[in-house]
């Protein structure tokens, strides 16, 4: 396959993936703002907890939808011979650990690396969502800090 052609490929997965994460936050932000009273103060800790642990299963949920999209995505390309390896491939590339253990040939390399840079966009996305998360939860449960 040309490099042209793995990175157009690369680059649809690669969007497929973005969108289904850009939604599910949206969705996540939805849900838990009607979850959540607009008085911090009212919060209580078993519901701060149940909203956060909420919150971050959804990124999750989201990130391991995207690694499947992407081993289906080797698979149907033939790059990979079975489906526990292209999880597999998916996972360690996505999470940018790339062991190299199990690679793809010379011919979907650039494809493969799609994958990564699909996993570095996202789990930014993720951490600036649960950065928000925590900041707009955590607040009425901590003490001020201190003053010097």
């Amino acid at each position: 396959m040309t490099i042209v052609t793995q990175i157009f490929l690369g680059s649809i997965v690669l969007g497929i993936c973005s969108m289904l994460h850009i939604v599910l936050l949206v969705a996540a932000i939805k849900l838990l703002r009607r979850m959540a009273p607009h008085d911090r103060t009212s919060r209580s800790p078993f519901l701060v907890m149940k909203l956060l642990v909420l919150g971050f299963s959804i990124v999750v949920f989201a990130h391991t939808v995207q690694v499947w999209i992407w081993a289906l995505s080797f698979l149907a390309l033939g790059t990979l011979p079975n489906l526990s390896d292209a999880i597999y491939f998916s996972l360690v590339t996505y999470t940018t650990v790339g062991y190299g253990d199990v690679t793809v040939g010379g011919g979907f390399r650039v494809f493969g690396a799609m994958a990564a840079v699909t996993g570095l966009l996202n789990f930014g996305l993720s951490t600036a969502f649960l950065v928000g998360l925590f900041e707009r939860m955590l607040p009425s449960q901590l003490p001020p800090p201190p003053q010097p």
